[in-house]
C-alpha cells in the first residue's frame, strides 16, 4: 500500500511491475545456478530498481555493510510491492510466507538460489566473521519484524490514529535503519534513538507520498488469459482520528482528489508530526555533539535488541561519526516535506526533486541532517 512504499519515488510506482523478479520467478530462473554464483553478479541482479533514494543513500553506508544494505532494501521493495503486483491477498500472504521461510534458511546458512538471498547470505557470513554471531541474530530479529509488519498492513486499511501510524513507521522504516546499524555492527542507545525519530518521520512521509497513488483505482493485472481484475480498491491511509478532526471523507478524496474538502488540513497535521520528529533528531544530534544530554528518554530502551552497555561522551561522538551515513535517511524525508509545504500540503501537486543528491552531499559534509 501507499504507506508501504518509500521512501521511494511514488511517481514511479506504477513502473515497478517487472523490475524485480517475483520469488517464484527468481527460483525458476536460478535453478541452474549454484550457491557459489559470483556475488558480483548477484549484486547487479539485486540492484535497487525503483528505490532512487536508497540507491543514492547506499554510497554513504560503510563498504562492509553495503551488501546487507542492498539486499535488505531490495527485499523491502519486493515486500512493499506485493499488494500492487498480485491479484489477491491469499497469494500475497503466500509470498510473505515464502520470504519468511527464505530468511530463516538464509540465516541457517542454506540460502535459496535467488539473488536477494545469495547477497544477504554473503553479507551475514561477512558480518559473523567481523563481529561474531550476535550481530547476525540482531539482523534476523529486525528483518522478521519488518516482514511481519508488512504482512499486517497488506490490505491498506487506514490507521486508527496518528500514534498507530507512528508504531507502523517504527516497525518498518526505523527497523530498516536498525538493520543497517546492526550490519556495521553499531549498537548505541543514541544512534538507535536517532534512528527511531528519523524512521518515524520516514514512515509518515511514505504514507503522505502514497496518497495520490492509492487514491486512484489500480490497473488490472494482466494474466496469460487476459485481465484478471484489479489488485485493490482505492485506499486512503490517513489516520482516522485526524480525518475525523478535520472532517475529510475518504469517498470525497476518491471522487475529487486534491479538491476534497479537508484533505490539505489533514495532510498538514500528519506532516507536522513527521517534521516534529526530524526537529527532535536535529536537536538531539546537536546536543550529543556538544557532549550534552539529549533531554528525553528513548522509549524502546530495554526492549529486545535495545539493550546497551554504557559508553561515555567520546564513544558517543565516535558512534555518530561512524554511523552518520545511516542518519542521512532524514534528508529525503525533509526534502519531501519542504516540497509538500510549497504545494500548500496538496500531495497531488508535489513536484519532483532534483536537489536530493546535492542535499545528501551537503548533509554529509556539514554533518547536519
Amino acid at each position: 500500500g501507499g504507506h508501504l512504499y518509500g521512501p521511494v519515488y511514488v511517481s514511479s510506482l506504477r513502473g515497478l511491475r517487472g523490475s524485480l523478479p517475483s520469488p517464484d520467478e527468481a527460483s525458476r530462473q536460478s535453478q541452474t545456478a549454484t550457491s557459489k554464483r559470483p556475488v558480483s553478479t548477484v549484486r547487479t541482479s539485486s540492484s535497487l530498481h525503483g528505490d532512487y533514494e536508497a540507491f543514492l543513500l547506499r554510497q554513504f553506508v560503510p563498504l562492509s555493510s553495503r551488501d546487507a544494505y542492498n539486499a535488505l532494501r531490495t527485499l523491502n521493495l519486493e515486500l512493499a510491492r506485493l499488494p500492487e503486483t498480485v491479484s489477491n491477498p491469499t497469494i500475497a500472504r503466500m509470498r510473505m510466507s515464502f520470504w519468511r521461510e527464505t530468511v530463516n534458511s538464509v540465516f541457517a546458512g542454506n540460502p535459496p538460489r535467488e539473488p536477494i538471498s545469495i547477497l544477504l547470505h554473503q553479507a551475514i557470513q561477512d558480518l559473523k566473521a567481523r563481529a561474531g554471531p550476535s550481530s547476525a541474530s540482531s539482523l534476523k530479529f529486525w528483518l522478521l519484524r519488518l516482514i511481519n509488519t508488512r504482512e499486517q498492513h497488506m490490505e491498506n486499511r487506514p490507521f486508527v490514529s496518528l500514534n498507530s501510524l507512528e508504531d507502523y513507521a517504527e516497525n518498518t522504516y526505523a527497523t530498516l535503519m536498525y538493520m543497517t546499524l546492526a550490519s556495521m555492527p553499531l549498537r548505541s542507545v543514541h544512534m538507535d534513538h536517532l534512528a527511531s525519530h528519523i524512521g518515524k518521520a520516514c514512515g509518515i512521509v511514505a504514507t503522505l507520498r502514497g496518497i495520490p497513488v492509492l487514491a486512484a483505482p489500480s490497473q488490472p493485472i494482466q494474466g496469460p488469459a487476459g485481465s484478471v481484475g484489479n489488485t485493490r480498491h482505492p485506499a486512503l491511509l490517513l489516520p482516522l482520528d485526524v480525518m475525523a478532526e478535520v472532517g475529510v471523507r475518504e469517498e470525497d478524496v476518491f471522487r475529487h482528489g486534491p479538491n476534497a474538502e479537508g484533505l490539505q488540513d489533514s495532510v498538514f497535521k500528519v506532516a507536522t508530526r513527521a517534521n516534529d520528529h526530524l526537529i527532535t533528531a536535529r536537536e538531539m544530534l546537536k546536543n550529543l555533539k556538544a557532549g550534552e544530554e539529549v533531554g528525553h528518554e528513548y522509549e524502546h530502551e530495554g526492549e529486545q535488541e535495545h539493550v546497551y552497555s554504557s559508553g561515555g561522551v567520546d564513544a558517543t561522538q565516535a558512534d555518530i561519526k561512524r554511523g552518520f551515513g545511516v542518519l542521512l535517511e532524514a534528508v529525503p524525508a525533509a526534502d519531501y516535506l519542504e516540497r509538500l509545504e510549497k504545494a500548500d500540503f496538496d500531495p497531488f501537486k508535489v513536484k519532483a526533486s532534483w536537489k536530493l543528491p546535492w542535499r545528501l552531499w551537503r548533509a554529509l559534509k556539514t554533518q547536519h541532517i
